[in-house]
């Protein structure tokens, strides 16, 4: 199974390959530029050309984007929607120049207007855009959320709502977060069955191609979004053991976004490949 983890991109886009491959990893997620700002640097083009031959050194097989923080395009401000609008772009700009085809996306927050105006927004949006990309390689992957706040995404249905309402469907895929799935509600620990029942009813499982594995440190239905290290928190190792040896995610990518310290990258992701049963490899 592929497993992998988020790089930094500290120092160039192609010191996250060097990342990856420092934890024996050969996919990776990345920010394509700051997290919290909504512009960044023009990508240099000895950057680019470094990415690129330690992709093919390292026998990198897969690397995903990740759009943003501040982009919401279920905004109801238009000043803050142009912002959100011109940021990702941007992003997917960036994905184009690096060959990166999956971009995953927090869908936003409705802002105390409602869920229904906010995923409505949120796939207007997404038709704005994809009108200049319709053409190119890149799909945006909706990601579920804690519903933390006036999120939306936070319900399965949410996710296949948007996608329903947007003219390029084909552009819209998912990725799902553990940490999120639990925070919203979705007990993958103790209620598998239910999870999975409510996913199939809303979301075609082939279009999931990327599965963030973190743990939670805050209680099912919390609605708060605290990642943890894998199996330090409160969905505990039985729920990663249940989406590792789940045959509808074999192909999946699993990235893990759990805290940054010392060597737990390392120790995460063994854990998770300790997790899989052994008819599985």
């Amino acid at each position: 199974m592929l497993i992998g983890a988020h790089q930094s991109i500290a120092g160039g886009i192609h010191k996250s390959i060097i990342r990856a491959k420092d934890i024996n990893t050969n996919i990776l997620q990345i920010f394509t530029k700051s997290s919290n700002r909504w512009n960044g640097k023009k990508i240099e083009k000895d950057d680019i050309k470094k990415y690129f031959e330690l992709i093919e050194k390292f026998k990198i097989e897969k690397v995903i984007a990740h759009a943003g923080y501040l982009i919401n395009l279920a905004s109801p401000d238009k000043t803050n929607l142009k912002k959100s609008i011109d940021s990702l772009k941007e992003d997917i700009e960036n994905c184009l120049i690096l060959q990166i085809d999956y971009l995953v996306l927090h869908p936003g927050s409705h802002r105390k207007t409602s869920e229904e105006d906010g995923i409505k927004r949120v796939a207007e949006n997404l038709n704005k855009i994809f009108e200049f990309y319709k053409d190119e390689n890149i799909k945006i992957l909706l990601e579920s959320t804690a519903g933390q706040g006036d999120c939306v995404g936070y319900k399965l249905e949410h996710l296949s709502k948007i996608k329903s309402m947007v003219d390029y469907k084909g552009k819209i895929l998912f990725c799902l977060d553990s940490c999120h799935l639990f925070a919203a509600g979705y007990d993958i620990s103790n209620n598998y069955r239910f999870f999975k029942k409510e996913l199939k009813k809303h979301i075609d499982i082939k279009e999931i191609p990327v599965f963030h594995l973190n743990d939670s440190k805050r209680e099912c239905g919390s609605r708060v979004d605290r990642h943890e290290h894998i199996g330090e928190g409160k969905i505990g190792l039985k729920g990663f053991k249940n989406i590792l040896n789940d045959e509808d995610f074999k192909n999946c990518y699993f990235i893990i976004e759990t805290p940054k310290t010392g060597d737990m990258d390392v120790k995460n992701i063994n854990v998770l490949k300790g997790l899989i049963i052994s008819n599985r490899l």
